[in-house]
């Protein structure tokens, strides 16, 4: 199965065509100038109805930023606000104005979320983790899902990329992301184990994806990846695709940067992963092993690396989420930060353009960098900077980040209270 959307290409994270190499482009949306092709009705980049010549004043979503909801937005309730492009009403159920064609923002299309600390006065408490979540410049939907909490010692954080090629991947993400959360917060707060916590959490969120299914044909689906700190130890879960890293404070990367702590694929019988011998953590890498053929071809020996990533078969997954993905075994993983860093998860948004741990650390360098204050001091323009870099790098695909500065601004101890996390209302 592979993760892309249907009907795109993305197979490698190169940029490189694929499923769009046999059209030929026709004209160009005469609202943003995305090429479209002659059988299209609507611009797919801003939703303009193409037969329709240039609109007056086309609207952008630029600094879109709405609060994260887990209901998809043609499935809210409450009757649909004017369209931006026209002041009209009649809003279609897939979500474009039926007066001027123009695609409605989507609660989904841009959402930032900042976690603050359990402790200090009203808006003085420090930000403990951050995350965003774009659509990306190419697909008229996010099918990317986000969510993050505290714990009673850390934080805890799920990433999910809906399947493009499965039926309704964005609801898949979104029960997967909301689902495996609150069952490791709940299972934190009892006490268990992080790694017990972890596996009983993203089989939980297995479960709620398979429930989507309506028949063997409809089966939502999607990738899983989640990351908890606690104490002194980072424990990581993932399924699919979706990855964790970890970005040293000093930016170091020695050789092998992205080697993963991950099993080959004659090591996997059915059982869990579990590295059991909390690896300290010093330079940059990689936390995670892709569950995808490239992984797989490069751990049986037959191809290198480069060659496997410049495969049309790169991106093809070998593990996911939902009915029709046979036994789900979730990989766990735990490590020991030998030093201050960045837990950063993501989907394949952002490490299709930036794969390597290396380049990650560079992209958020504090001051001396580009200026900016660094993850720990401003988590989430930890995570704007990300999203902003993968859309300046393309954007081919939606782009989800979690950003977890270790240790923690606010320290191990507080919860936070609100059952919302807070969201922001400034532009990328």
């Amino acid at each position: 199965m592979t993760d892309d959307h249907t009907g795109a290409d993305d197979t490698t994270g190169t940029g490189a065509p694929g499923a769009d190499q046999g059209k030929a482009a026709e004209l160009a949306c005469p609202a943003c100038g995305a090429v479209v092709f002659a059988e299209e009705i609507f611009c797919e980049e801003c939703g303009h109805r193409l037969a329709d010549g240039p609109p007056a004043e086309a609207a952008g979503r630029d600094g879109a930023t709405i609060r994260q909801e887990s209901a998809p937005s043609a499935r809210r309730p409450g009757g649909a606000a004017p369209c931006p492009g026209c002041g009209g009403t009649a809003i279609d159920a897939d979500g474009y104005c039926e007066t001027c064609g123009l695609r409605q923002p989507a609660e989904r299309d841009h959402v930032e979320i900042e976690l603050p600390a359990g402790s200090g006065g009203n808006g003085t408490r420090p930000v403990v983790a951050a995350g965003a979540s774009d659509r990306g410049r190419r697909y008229s939907r996010n099918e990317d899902a986000l969510a993050l909490a505290s714990h009673l010692s850390g934080i805890a954080a799920v990433v999910s990329d809906g399947v493009g090629s499965s039926q309704r991947p964005d609801e898949a993400s979104r029960a997967a992301a909301d689902t495996g959360l609150a069952e490791l917060v709940a299972r934190l707060d009892a006490g268990e184990d992080a790694e017990d916590a972890t596996r009983h959490a993203a089989l939980r969120a297995a479960a709620a994806v398979a429930g989507l299914a309506t028949s063997p044909s409809d089966a939502p689906s999607c990738t899983y990846v989640s990351a908890v700190t606690r104490g002194p130890a980072v424990t990581v879960g993932w399924i699919g695709d979706s990855r964790a890293y970890w970005l040293a404070a000093d930016g170091s990367a020695g050789p092998g940067e992205d080697a993963a702590p991950g099993p080959a694929p004659d090591e996997v019988d059915g059982a869990e992963v579990s590295t059991g011998d909390m690896a300290e953590l010093g330079a940059s890498r990689r936390l995670t092993e892709d569950d995808s053929w490239a992984a797989f071809m490069v751990a049986e020996g037959s191809l290198t690396e480069a060659e496997a990533e410049a495969h049309p078969n790169a991106h093809v997954i070998t593990a996911w989420l939902g009915a029709d993905a046979g036994q789900v075994s979730p990989h766990v993983a735990t490590f020991r930060p030998g030093g201050p860093g960045t837990l950063l998860v993501c989907s394949d948004g952002l490490w299709n353009y930036f794969p390597a741990a290396a380049d990650l650390a560079a992209l958020l360098a504090g001051p001396g960098g580009d200026g900016s204050p660094g993850p720990a001091a401003d988590p989430l323009g930890a995570a704007r900077t990300l999203v902003r870099r993968a859309l300046d790098a393309g954007g081919r695909d939606n782009i989800t980040v979690a950003v977890i500065p270790v240790p923690s601004p606010g320290g191990s101890g507080g919860r936070v209270q609100e059952s919302i996390p807070q969201s922001t209302q400034e532009p990328r």
